[in-house]
């Protein structure tokens, strides 16, 4: 492929050359339509080519483009309005990017100043991101080594384990930051009560609580917010992927006290809160409250999951089915390079998460119809890689 010359070698690809979407499908270039249950990393959250996003950007694209936040931009304003109607109670603030790392590296130096400490506390499993900072909060160690040093005073704590985390924040802990689902680790979910947990601990040692919503969050696993599953609010919550349908855009949500304490000029960004962007973001807030997404996604995660336990049971070869909502993960007990390459053949596209785990993030609107040809496929698939394997 000539895109492999000129991009080198970054990326896992898949031998498929996109050339339009419509809602929860993608043509390639010979007209061959697939169900998408990657959804370009959940990004395609609202479906893709929506109808209101669309529109948004097209009316924008006839007005102006670009207006750097050292000037007052409608767009914006409205953009910002829509997103503080549903956003977590207390956050009333934000800073905004353009993409899940930037979130996360605003947040952590909003936390660090506020606060006047340097430690930092992850989850194990956890995923935040690949620039410096953002990468030296993330667990892998694959993503890590080659990198170090990396920025100092971090600390990992097991996922779920709130006695861990009792005895690893000392009086230099600024924040604890951690994703109410884990993505990139293979969808694992916060056992019940540990935010709630998390968030006592925080409070009682003055100490900020972070959650990275930007793969879990927006609707995607049946609620606006994951965290709202147990019934918790953060002190800084960072957003992204399908935040713009489709366009790069971030956001770091905040308690004003926090945002008060940064000085102009010490944290900004040239692209963050242009107008194409906040355009976008605004219809995909009103897709997402107006058009049934939520609604949806929680029904179709619902089937998806039934489904995928009835294979379960078929197929001895699955080792579980965990997530929420259209944020699904499902691991197997051997690699899943076989079922994507074959999914392709067969007209679906999956995601995985390491090597045994395959991950689905379809468009919210994905349709009953999809979900049960989904399956099927699914079923296909494994009984084919059993046969392969003799199991």
């Amino acid at each position: 492929m000539t895109e492999d010359q000129y991009l080198g070698n970054l990326y896992q690809r898949f031998p498929v050359t996109i050339e339009k979407g419509l809602g929860a499908h993608v043509w390639d270039t010979n007209n061959k339509k697939y169900i998408d249950c990657m959804g370009g990393y959940g990004v395609a959250l609202v479906g893709h080519r929506n109808e209101r996003v669309v529109n948004a950007i097209k009316s924008q694209i006839d007005k102006i483009i670009t207006v750097h936040s050292s000037l007052y931009s409608k767009t914006r304003e409205e953009f910002l309005e829509t997103l503080f109607k549903v956003a977590p109670k207390g956050l009333t603030q934000a800073h905004l990017n353009n993409s899940g790392a930037e979130a996360i590296e605003a947040a952590m130096k909003f936390a660090r100043k506020f606060t006047g400490k340097k430690g930092m506390i992850a989850m194990n499993g956890s995923y935040h991101g690949k620039s410096m900072g953002a990468l030296s909060l993330t667990f892998n160690p694959k993503y890590r080594k080659a990198f170090q040093p990396l920025v100092d005073k971090v600390t990992f704590s097991p996922f779920g384990n709130i006695e861990s985390l009792r005895e690893k924040i000392d009086d230099d802990t600024a924040f604890v930051i951690l994703e109410p689902i884990q993505g990139e680790s293979g969808i694992h979910v916060a056992p019940d009560g540990f935010l709630q947990d998390v968030r006592k601990l925080c409070n009682d040692n003055g100490i900020l609580l972070i959650f990275d919503e930007i793969q879990a969050g927006l609707g995607r696993t049946g609620r606006m917010w994951a965290s709202e599953h147990w019934y918790t609010a953060p002190d800084i919550l960072c957003i992204a992927k399908g935040i713009a349908g489709g366009v790069p855009m971030g956001v770091t949500m905040v308690r004003p006290d926090i945002l008060d304490c940064i000085s102009k000029g010490e944290h900004s960004s040239t692209f963050g809160g242009n107008p194409l962007s906040c355009a976008a973001g605004t219809a995909t807030l009103h897709a997402l409250t107006q058009d049934g997404l939520i609604d949806n996604a929680d029904k179709m995660g619902k089937l998806f999951r039934e489904g995928l336990e009835r294979l379960k049971e078929k197929h001895t070869v699955i080792r579980a089915i965990r997530g929420k909502g259209l944020m699904i993960g499902i691991e197997l007990k051997f690699e899943v390079k076989n079922i994507l390459m074959e999914g392709i053949e067969k007209n679906l596209l999956l995601l995985y998460s390491g090597r045994n785990i395959l991950r689905l993030l379809p468009p919210l609107v994905i349709s009953e119809e999809d979900v049960t040809k989904s399956l099927e496929i699914l079923d296909e698939l494994l009984t084919n890689e059993e046969n392969r394997r003799n199991v």
